[in-house]
C-alpha cells in the first residue's frame, strides 16, 4: 500500500473509530502530508524507516520550524505507524524510535507584588467615582489575582456560584471540573462593590435582562467576554510587567508564584488553580527558583 493511501486511511479511523475532531484530523493529515512530501506520495508503506524519518524531522529543522510544531510531528508519525503495525499494513514499526525534540519552557510573566498592588490600588480609586465599568473591571482584577481563576472560568460565573460571606466561588474549570476556591478581603469589597452598585446599572441596559445570568457584565448588560478581559489586563497589568502582550493569565501565574513565595504547600496550590497534573504547577517553583537566584547574584559576597 502506498503511503498517501494508508494516510487516507488512517484519517478515516480517525474520524469514524476514534471520534476525533475535523480540525485534530486536519492536523495530523497535515503532518503527514508533509512527511509524503518528503519521501514521495507513491512510496510504498513498508519502505519508510526510522532513518528516513529522522531526516524529514531534520529538514524541518533545518527550514526554522518551531520545536511544538516538530514535537507535533513527530507524535503524528508516531500515531500513524503504530495504527499500521496494529492494522497489520507493515511488519515492524519504524517511529518506535523516533525522538520527540524537547519543548522549550517560556516561563510565565509574573509582576511582583508591589507592581500588583499598585495596579488594583489605581482600579479602587477609579471605583470610587461609582462608575460600573470601574467597578466591574476592579472587580475582575481583583478576582483574577485573588482566587487566580483562568479567564474562561470568570466569565462563566453565574449568580450564586460567588459566596462573599465565605470569601469562595464555585468554578467549572477544563474537563467540566468543578472546585471552590478561596480569595480575599480586598477581592471579597471590590466583588462586593460591584454587586452592589456597578452590575444592577449594567443589567438595566440588556435587552433581555432575562439573559444578563453572568456576574460579569458588558457595558450593554450582556456577558463579559474573554477580549474584553484581555483588554483590560493588557491596559492596566501590561505598563506594570513592561508589555502590552499580556493577557489574565498573568495575573494567575503571579497569584501561584506569590503563594509559593509565601510559603504554600505546592498541592494547595495546584488543587487551588485546578490543575491535573502536579507537574503543572511545578512550573512557578521554577519562576521562584529565577527570582531566588537573581537575590542571590546581587547580594551574596561569592556570588
Amino acid at each position: 500500500m502506498r503511503l498517501d493511501d494508508a494516510v487516507e486511511r488512517w484519517c478515516t479511523h480517525l474520524t469514524q473509530v476514534r471520534r476525533l475532531s475535523p480540525a485534530t484530523v486536519r492536523a495530523y493529515r497535515s503532518d503527514l502530508a508533509d512527511l509524503a512530501d518528503a519521501v514521495g506520495e507513491d512510496t510504498p508503506l513498508t519502505r519508510v524507516d526510522l532513518e528516513e524519518l529522522r531526516e524529514w524531522l531534520w529538514r524541518a529543522t533545518s527550514r526554522g520550524d518551531s520545536r511544538a510544531t516538530l514535537a507535533r510531528r513527530a507524535a503524528s508519525a508516531r500515531g500513524f505507524f503504530s495504527w499500521a503495525r496494529e492494522a497489520e499494513l507493515i511488519p515492524t514499526d519504524p517511529a518506535l524510535r523516533l525522538v520527540t525534540p524537547k519543548r522549550g519552557r517560556t516561563l510565565p510573566a509574573v509582576g511582583t507584588a508591589a507592581s500588583l498592588a499598585e495596579v488594583l490600588q489605581h482600579a479602587a480609586e477609579r471605583a470610587e467615582t461609582g462608575d460600573p465599568v470601574a467597578l466591574r473591571d476592579h472587580a475582575v482584577l481583583e478576582l483574577l489575582y485573588g482566587a487566580a481563576v483562568r479567564v474562561s472560568e470568570l466569565c462563566g460565573l453565574r449568580e450564586g456560584d460567588i459566596d462573599l460571606d465565605r470569601r469562595t466561588v464555585r468554578v467549572v474549570g477544563k474537563g467540566d471540573k468543578e472546585r471552590v476556591v478561596p480569595f480575599g478581603g480586598a477581592a471579597a469589597r471590590a466583588v462586593a462593590a460591584y454587586l452592589a452598585q456597578g452590575r444592577p446599572v449594567l443589567r438595566a441596559r440588556a435587552a433581555d435582562p432575562a439573559a444578563a445570568s453572568r456576574v460579569f457584565l458588558g457595558v450593554r448588560g450582556g456577558p463579559l467576554g474573554p477580549r474584553a478581559v484581555y483588554d483590560l489586563v493588557s491596559r492596566t497589568v501590561g505598563p506594570a510587567l513592561g508589555t502590552a502582550a499580556v493577557g489574565p493569565h498573568a495575573l494567575r501565574h503571579s497569584a501561584a508564584t506569590h503563594l509559593l513565595d509565601g510559603g504554600a504547600d505546592l498541592r494547595a496550590v495546584q488543587e487551588m488553580l485546578g490543575h491535573a497534573s502536579l507537574g503543572t504547577t511545578q512550573i512557578y517553583t521554577h519562576v521562584s527558583g529565577e527570582r531566588l537566584a537573581a537575590v542571590y547574584r546581587q547580594a551574596h559576597p561569592r556570588a
